[in-house]
């Protein structure tokens, strides 16, 4: 689902040391397929909780306790910090709730894999943006056309306008996400970036998610709120970030366009949202498009 920082540089330059260990990048590749399931099942298990409290409620409570657990985890020196810091970690902290509160708003309207491929245009848009030649108009129009036909199950279009719309905002969010992290990377020091960033989108959602959370909160959601937070975003984030420490950021890349693919399989599993045989040609088109918009950037 996201880029993750370590010390400056580290994520987007070569891999660390043992990365020529074929046993590590094996495990690096584990690692980021469970990064992407946890996040794709901690969204589809949040769908009974989002009945209760809301898509802002929900969100909102998965930022404060991913927030709160970090925070007590790297006990960032916040007196410390100055304006560039607290620019930085503003910046990507408004972009983290941008893309949170938009996708889970999303997936209560539209099928989850749906709102996955839209949600990948984003960083999609970002990887094309650096690359060169044909690929630079190829790889978002095929992803476009894939969106399309994840958007038609046969008899009429899936989902409503507002989900879409939600979900491209979602892509807009973690576009810049990807772009502000590394920013964000080069001021802050090993998840110090990421544990502020997480405190401000926390605040930033509390205007959206506030009321909805304290009005309809009871012990059991909390309780199962803040165990999806640990799917959605902690572990996602350690595995990321332990896999980036091992294997080249093109292959992360890679990697991480199965996405869409594992998004739709766990709307099937979880949620029992089938695919139609062209609703899964959009899901290979997305797959496709955001796998060769990785390695053209990185070629």
């Amino acid at each position: 689902m996201t880029e993750t920082e370590t010390t400056a540089g580290e994520i987007w330059t070569a891999p660390a040391k043992g990365a020529d260990d074929r046993g590590r990048i094996y495990l690096a590749i584990v690692f980021c397929l469970l990064s992407m399931a946890s996040v794709q099942f901690g969204a589809a298990l949040t769908k009974p909780v989002m009945q209760e409290l809301g898509p802002s409620g929900t969100t909102w409570l998965r930022l404060c306790f991913a927030a709160l657990v970090l925070a007590l985890f790297v006990r960032p020196p916040l007196l410390s910090y100055g304006k560039r810091h607290w620019f930085a970690a503003a910046a990507l902290g408004t972009a983290m709730a941008m893309m949170t509160l938009c996708f889970f708003a999303a997936i209560e309207r539209i099928p989850l894999g749906l709102a996955v491929a839209i949600d990948f245009l984003g960083p999609l848009t970002v990887a094309t943006i650096f690359a060169g030649g044909r690929w630079r108009l190829v790889c978002p129009a095929v992803a476009a056309a894939g969106v399309l036909f994840l958007s038609w199950d046969g008899g009429a279009w899936v989902g409503d306008r507002l989900g879409v719309l939600l979900a491209l905002g979602a892509a807009v969010g973690w576009g810049s996400y990807i772009v502000l992290m590394k920013h964000a990377g080069q001021r802050f020091s090993g998840l110090e970036g990421l544990s502020v960033s997480l405190l401000v989108a926390a605040l930033v959602a509390t205007p959206f998610g506030f009321r909805q959370a304290v009005f309809g909160l009871m012990p059991e959601l909390a309780l199962m709120t803040g165990l999806l937070a640990l799917l959605v975003p902690l572990l996602p984030y350690a595995l990321e970030f332990a896999a980036l420490r091992w294997m080249k950021a093109s292959a992360f890349g890679i990697l991480m366009s199965l996405e869409p693919a594992i998004g739709a399989g766990v709307g099937f599993i979880v949620l029992g949202q089938e695919l139609t045989p062209s609703q899964m040609l959009g899901v290979a088109l997305v797959v496709t498009a955001s796998a060769a918009g990785t390695m053209s950037r990185q070629a």
